[in-house]
């Protein structure tokens, strides 16, 4: 989205942060996540993408990227995510560079929004299902 019109991008996303909306540039590393988008949008946070974490055991690579961002997160004043965290060795790495988050199946899996109702201070409504009349 951001690339189509840039203008139009980052006027949009100064409104939504206007609002109060955090944002957060997702896949960082990859696709087209630039440097240049840190300086110029107003992000308010990094995620790492999960291709490097997932390649940390393989590839000193990932690792050397994963503290990359994360020093550029620091120098930046902005917090770092890291995507796709599924096992302990991995949360183990993160931990020991200081990422600020993560994410992934090893601290939680997806639930239906419905889920949530009770942690945002919300009553939880029961869903109905519709019967059939015979």
């Amino acid at each position: 989205m951001l690339i189509g019109d840039f203008t139009r991008a980052l006027s949009i996303l100064r409104r939504l942060k206007a609002l109060g909306v955090r944002i957060a540039m997702d896949d960082f590393g990859t696709g087209y996540s630039s440097l240049s988008y840190l300086q110029s949008f107003p992000f308010d946070k990094i995620k790492i993408d999960q291709s490097f974490v997932s390649n940390l055991d393989r590839s000193p690579q990932s690792a050397a990227i994963i503290r990359a961002v994360i020093g550029l997160g620091r120098g930046l004043d902005l917090p770092v995510i890291a995507e796709g965290v599924e096992t302990a060795a991995q949360l183990a790495f993160l931990t020991d560079e200081a990422c600020n988050e993560v994410q992934g199946y090893l601290v939680g899996r997806p639930l239906p929004i419905a889920d949530y109702a009770e942690l945002v201070g919300r009553v939880r409504v029961p869903v109905r299902t519709p019967s059939i009349a015979g």
